[in-house]
Parts: structure tokens; C-alpha cells; sequence
């Protein structure tokens, strides 16, 4: 995992954090240095089993999911935090291109969905977004 705070539990004036899932380390490495660079926290994780279980996923202000991984997937991810109770917004990715990805992103109830290779500045607009800044 890579974390710039203690995730111990975030107050208004606290810097907002994204928590990373993808299975691809040279792209979560990537995001989480991405996104460190625009001001946030960051932290990464291989799978949505590790995030869910450091707690990390549902303590973040955002998470930012591939939708597509080994065991547990992006949907799952978001069914896992709902079933928590947990209000964390979720923006998916994916680097597929299949119509009906949309569609599903929309039903799980996911911020939106933004497709790979992903650019800084969707990424940041779509943060700033979520996180009620912009």
C-alpha cells in the first residue's frame, strides 16, 4: 500500500483521500503518484479484497476502482461498500469498451466511469467533482 496519512479517519479540513484499486502495480503506482500531484492523499491496492480489508476503501473520501480484476471486481468492490454502509463514492474504470459497462456503472450507483488510459485532466475534473470542489 502506498499512503502519504494515517487513514485513521478524515475531518472536514483534512487533505481528501483517494484510494487506488487496480491490479496493474505500474498503473496504480501511476495513479497514486498522479494524484498525489494534484494535492490529494493517495492509496493503492492490487485487489479490492486488500482495500476492503485494511479499511482503507470505505475510510477514503473517494475510491477510484478498475472494474475488471482477479477475484474480487470493481462492481463487487461497490456492492461490498454498500453493504457496509459505507457512503464512500466510487468512480470505475475500465479499459474496455463495451456499451453496457456504462450501464452497469449507472445501476451499481458509481460516480461515473472513465476509460483507460485515463488523462489527467478528466481525472482531476471528475475528482473535483465528487468531491464537491469544482
Amino acid at each position: 500500500m502506498h499512503s502519504a496519512r494515517d487513514l485513521g479517519g478524515s475531518s472536514l479540513s483534512a487533505t481528501p483521500t483517494i484510494c487506488v484499486v487496480d491490479d496493474d502495480p505500474s498503473l496504480r503506482k501511476a495513479l497514486v503518484g498522479l494524484i498525489l500531484s494534484m494535492g490529494f492523499e493517495a492509496c493503492g491496492f492490487a485487489s479490492a479484497e486488500a482495500a476492503l480489508e485494511s479499511g482503507a476503501a470505505a475510510a477514503s473520501d473517494c475510491v477510484l476502482t478498475d472494474i475488471h480484476m482477479p477475484g474480487l471486481d470493481g462492481f463487487g468492490l461497490k456492492r461490498k461498500l454498500d453493504e457496509m454502509g459505507a457512503t464512500t463514492p466510487v468512480i470505475m474504470m475500465t479499459g474496455r469498451d463495451e456499451a453496457h459497462l456504462e450501464r452497469r456503472v449507472e445501476q451499481v450507483g458509481a460516480m461515473c466511469l472513465l476509460r483507460k488510459p485515463l488523462h489527467a485532466y478528466t481525472l482531476a475534473k471528475y475528482l473535483d467533482r465528487v468531491l464537491g470542489s469544482g
